[in-house]
């Protein structure tokens, strides 16, 4: 299984959906990096295959990053797998 996370502006958490595929996965990795690259506020909207009731939407310009991981059962110390990670820095 594939999980797509996006990182959304002045959001703390990712936003998930998965993918059975690395093939899939990498169809909507170019799917919402061709969207932000457009700089047009469409949206976009995704349903998750691991969990078929989950759906998303989300404005593309909203989006600030966005990575594809392998769930393979490797986890954090918090009980996530590596992703997105954000330092602050203190004046």
């Amino acid at each position: 299984m594939f999980t797509i996370d996006l990182s959304i502006r002045n959001t703390a958490f990712p936003i998930s959906v998965q993918r059975k595929t690395q093939e899939d996965a990498e169809a909507i990795y170019q799917l919402i990096l061709a969207a932000m690259r457009s700089g047009n506020p469409d949206i976009v909207e995704l349903k998750c295959e691991g969990k078929t009731e989950k759906k998303i939407a989300v404005r593309t310009s909203e989006i600030s990053g966005i990575q594809i991981v392998q769930k393979d059962g490797t986890t954090t110390s918090s009980g996530r797998p590596p992703g997105f990670f954000a330092l602050t820095a203190s004046e």
